[in-house]
């Protein structure tokens, strides 16, 4: 029998297609396989697996660990293994910084969504999705609020002049170029994984993670295999050792099986 391995996927493009907006069925027989096979599996994602439409995909897929929110909140079933919350004077300073700027600032925190030029986020609603579906509160209540990664929505160049101005953030592009996630440099799901190995007692070397997006950069870098779907952003790829077909080809279930991780 394999060495037991910890399987990290990403969710947005790379489990959930957002073009029929459910879990790749391949995707999920392929997890229950590596499941019976007494891997760890965990969900590594930028969204907030404490609200309500992430908690939906979590159940589906059943992960033993999650890491979340870009590595700012590490859990293993009920149990936080680590959380950190996103400094509230930085936070004051991007507001002022983004004033006058087409772009968007906030997120979405216990189903509520809390963003600065809220107007930018409901029109990228309207483009990606056909409607809008927001639930927008005052976004000066985030400066009260425990908050630990934050959303941005606008154009790739105000995204640099951001991290610009703040070096101790990052802000990884999303695989569909409409924002990015900002976060503080000290997080990634590449720190959540390692937390993971430590807490199973899993060699680092024997991880396999899975993503799409600039903040699967670390992960996709520093684990075992690092997989990038072939739907991924062109940049995350030279940080792969193995690009496999689009989430709408199969990319999971493909992969795994040409690694010898599943023998269906």
């Amino acid at each position: 029998m394999q060495n037991r391995k910890i399987f990290s996927f990403d969710l947005d493009m790379t489990l959930l297609d957002h073009a029929v907006y459910k879990i790749t069925p391949s995707a999920l027989l392929a997890i229950q396989k590596l499941k019976e096979r007494g891997n760890i599996i965990a969900l590594a994602t930028g969204r907030n697996p404490e609200n309500s439409d992430t908690k939906f995909f979590i159940d589906i897929v059943q992960p033993d660990a999650v890491i979340g929110l870009n590595g700012t909140l590490v859990k293993v079933g009920e149990e936080k293994l680590f959380e950190h919350f996103f400094d509230k004077d930085i936070l004051r300073d991007l507001v002022k910084f983004i004033e006058g700027k087409d772009c968007a600032l906030g997120l979405t925190l216990e189903d509520r969504d809390y963003y600065f030029n809220p107007q930018i986020v409901d029109e990228y609603d309207r483009k990606r999705w056909g409607k809008s579906f927001r639930k927008f509160y005052p976004p000066k209540d985030l400066f009260d609020l425990p908050i630990r990664t934050l959303t941005y929505v606008g154009p790739k160049e105000v995204a640099k002049d951001i991290e610009e101005k703040f070096p101790t953030l990052k802000l990884p592009l999303f695989a569909g170029m409409f924002g990015a996630d900002v976060i503080e440099k000290t997080a990634s799901k590449a720190e959540g994984l390692k937390l993971l190995c430590k807490y199973f007692s899993i060699d680092i070397k024997d991880t396999v993670a899975f993503g799409d997006s600039m903040n699967d950069k670390e992960i996709i870098d520093e684990s075992g295999i690092g997989v990038a779907m072939g739907n991924s952003i062109e940049e995350l790829k030279q940080y792969a050792d193995y690009i496999t077909d689009n989430i709408a080809d199969d990319g999971v279930f493909n992969a795994l099986k040409k690694f010898g991780f599943i023998n269906i």
